[in-house]
């Protein structure tokens, strides 16, 4: 199964693919995303979740609860449950 992600900043969009990061597949696209550490500390990937659903690998991705209801969330440990529309701070 997969999931359209569309980066409005970037006016691009790619295909989530079942059990790959938003990052992982963003990479795989082509499309170019800030990283770092890839592991939910370093906070290089943030951005906000405009629509859509996301899961973690992680129990606690690197954001505060105040953060993840205001829709921020971090590319390199979610991983898409449904389309996405994603937007960069």
């Amino acid at each position: 199964m997969t999931y359209l992600i569309q980066v409005k900043d970037l006016k691009q969009s790619f295909v989530g693919e079942v059990g790959l990061t938003v990052l992982e597949s963003s990479l795989l696209a082509g499309v170019a995303m800030a990283s770092s550490c890839r592991n939910g500390t370093c906070r290089t990937c943030i951005c906000k979740l405009d629509s859509g659903s996301i899961d973690y690998q992680i129990d606690w991705p690197g954001l505060s609860q105040e953060e993840k209801d205001q829709g921020w969330f971090l590319p390199c440990v979610a991983v898409p449950m449904s389309d996405l529309v994603l937007s960069f701070p």
